[in-house]
């Protein structure tokens, strides 16, 4: 697990640097259980790697803020609220996202950042509304149910936070410019993202992030 100021730097790097809207996650209970989350919820489905207090609306660029809450919580995952400015994101099972990163890459494809945890990987697309999500799916004939859409009022987990089911969050392919990084449009990677998917084996829970 990532300790010291390594998760600080990384939360304030992505809000002053990038102008990402961040926030602490609630984190795992001291016990050091792997799948316990400090949150009421015994089952809660994706432990440590949620928001609870702060709640995703305080989410903030505000690097002071931003330091502030990692100095009282070192060990706090970090969490981008997705969609407004901000990047979205869709993610897939990692095995089924290995192979569309291929695919998209053939068609000459340009990708932006990807978000890797050992169950799924996220790759980050332009911000887009819930309108216009809903549109494009309506267009498909079928939607795998493990592929999922991180938009507006939604959360990602950024590295280097442990993943909740064990592990770490790292960068795949981390993003190459020092500020806001390009992004893809979701249009342009989600038909390959449901071909993928469609074929994936088991496919991994529904937030299994």
């Amino acid at each position: 697990m990532p300790h010291g100021t390594a998760l600080r730097d990384a939360a304030v790097a992505c809000a002053a640097g990038r102008q990402w809207p961040v926030l602490p996650g609630i984190g795992r209970c001291a016990s050091g259980t792997a799948d316990r989350c400090a949150c009421p919820d015994p089952d809660c489905p994706v432990p440590g790697a949620h928001p609870c207090d702060p709640g995703l609306l305080a989410a903030t660029t505000d690097p002071r803020m931003v330091a502030w809450w990692w100095t009282r919580r070192p060990a706090a995952p970090v969490l981008l609220a997705t969609g407004g400015s901000a990047p979205c994101a869709v993610s897939l099972p990692a095995a089924a996202a290995a192979q569309a990163v291929v695919r998209l890459e053939a068609q000459g494809m340009r990708l932006g950042p990807i978000v890797a945890t050992p169950t799924r990987w996220s790759l980050l697309v332009a911000p887009y509304s819930l309108e216009r999500l809903g549109e494009l799916l309506y267009a498909k004939d079928h939607v795998p149910s493990v592929l999922r859409f991180h938009g507006e009022g939604g959360y990602l987990l950024l590295p280097p936070s442990p993943a909740c089911g064990g592990g770490q969050v790292r960068w795949e392919r981390e993003p190459a410019d020092a500020g806001s990084p390009w992004l893809p449009e979701v249009e342009a990677v989600v038909d390959a993202l449901v071909e993928a998917s469609s074929g994936a084996s088991g496919g991994g829970s529904r937030l299994a992030y």
